[in-house]
């Protein structure tokens, strides 16, 4: 489907779906969407609304009207709040050790080749197409400790019309990371991350803004207390997003509390690093204390349901913590995802949290209290936060169509053969499409998607 490079100044009139707030989906049927020059949408229309035949003969008269086809259905773009970028290449491989272990045996020596800009390019270029290519319009990326891939990965993303925010990764403890890859000095780590800073926002290239820079301490694990200083100190200077991990299993959450005598929640806030613009990856080894913490912040979790499968150790509850108001959105984790795709995060957030609630173990008995009652989401919480939830917690106006926010949006069509998308007449109606999109699309189905309104693929 070809709809043309953009739609900037143009009028959509589509069938889709968002969902502005939790719990509720919108339905959009043969709903106008307009779309300024800037990028950003000006209006949403429906039928039998004031205006409606007004703009959308006006639109339709002077050749501006963009109708997407029966059977294709307009989603906002999807945010994943969680990229190891360099990981890429090992993608559904490395998955038998934990993650103490998986860093030095994998992770640590993959990362390290991106001192190759050979290297970096043809894997950075394949990751964000790939990504591109299954709906994802926002990420937030991991890089490496080193400046000219990370710079590349910025570079690639505007070439490849991406929004994304990217890390140099900061890592400068002897005793955590290995001699052949780590910051050399706790200044090091930090003067790095202010060079990225100053690049991508000097880049002429990125004048809108579209790419942006982010403090990333690795982990508490990987970082000296200098190094933590000096990254919170800059942080609060340039009032800046910031990406780290959090409790992400039972050895990270104990490293911490041994090494610094609090919880990992806790030493990070005492570091600066949790505020409006700070999204930490994982989190289900959080106690009562840390969620009123991160709800005081305003501060993020991106839920990695793929990645917590094999190195947490536990299930994020992901229900309750989105009851209790805190921010969540949803990341793949590559690779500690053993997939790219938002859709299987999706599906796999819904699944775990169906384990929470009735337990795995049958050796114990239902009523024996094997798993956490009032814990399963559906497909709504998991479409939720993967659209508006990444917008909230990245604080960017993305992941739906409300007037103001940038036309970030994936047309998915529910007809081509090679998908796995099949919808029944009479049978699949209203929000139980958006269910089908939701448990069964591929990236066959991916027909466009659009960053501020230009057509990207």
């Amino acid at each position: 489907m070809n709809l043309g490079n953009h739609v900037k100044g143009k009028t959509i009139l589509a069938n889709g779906f968002h969902m502005p707030t939790r719990k509720v989906v919108d339905v959009l049927a043969e709903a106008l969407i307009s779309v300024g020059e800037d990028g950003k949408i000006e209006s949403l229309l429906r039928p039998k609304e004031s205006g409606y035949e007004e703009k959308r003969r006006a639109a339709s008269d002077g050749g501006k009207l963009v109708r997407l086809p029966e059977g294709t259905y307009l989603l906002p773009g999807l945010v994943d709040t969680h990229v190891h970028a360099p990981q890429y290449p090992q993608l559904g491989q490395a998955l038998d050790v934990p993650l103490e272990e998986w860093l030095y045996k994998y992770t640590f020596p993959l990362e390290a080749r991106y001192a190759d800009i050979a290297f970096a390019r043809r894997s950075y270029s394949l990751l964000v197409e790939d990504l591109i290519s299954i709906g994802t319009t926002t990420a937030l990326y991991y890089a490496t400790i080193h400046q000219d891939a990370t710079r590349l990965l910025a570079d690639i993303c505007l070439e490849k019309g991406q929004r994304a925010l990217i890390g140099k990764v900061a890592m400068d403890h002897r005793d955590q990371c290995p001699d052949y890859y780590r910051d050399a000095s706790a200044d090091e780590a930090v003067r790095g991350t202010a060079d990225l800073f100053d690049y991508v926002r000097s880049n002429p290239d990125n004048a809108d803004g579209r790419i942006d820079a982010v403090v990333s301490p690795r982990f508490i694990p990987s970082c000296t207390d200098a190094a933590l200083e000096g990254l919170g100190d800059l942080a609060k200077e340039l009032d800046c997003h910031v990406q780290t991990h959090c409790s992400e299993s039972d050895w990270e959450h104990r490293f911490v509390i041994e090494r610094f005598g609090m919880t990992d929640t806790e030493s990070l806030d005492k570091f600066g690093f949790l505020g409006r613009k700070s999204v930490l990856g994982h989190a289900p080894h959080l106690c009562s204390s840390d969620i009123d913490i991160f709800k005081a912040r305003g501060s993020a979790i991106s839920h990695c349901p793929l990645s917590n499968s094999y190195f947490a150790s536990a299930v994020f509850p992901l229900r309750s913590v989105l009851e209790k108001g805190l921010h969540v959105a949803l990341g793949t984790d590559i690779s500690g995802g053993p997939s790219g795709s938002m859709f299987e995060a999706m599906r796999q957030s819904i699944a775990v949290s169906r384990m929470l609630e009735t337990g795995n173990d049958p050796a114990f008995l239902p009523e024996e209290r094997r798993g956490r009652p009032n814990s399963r989401i559906d497909f709504r919480d998991a479409f939720y936060i993967a659209t508006t939830g990444g917008g909230i917690a990245l604080d960017l106006p993305v992941g739906n169509f409300t007037p103001g926010f940038y036309f970030d949006a994936i047309a998915v069509d529910t007809t081509v053969k090679e998908g796995s998308i099949r919808l029944w007449e009479g049978l699949d109606m209203g929000e139980k499409i958006l269910q089908k999109l939701v448990y069964t699309t591929t990236r066959p189905n991916i027909a466009s998607v659009w960053v501020d309104g230009r057509q990207i693929r």
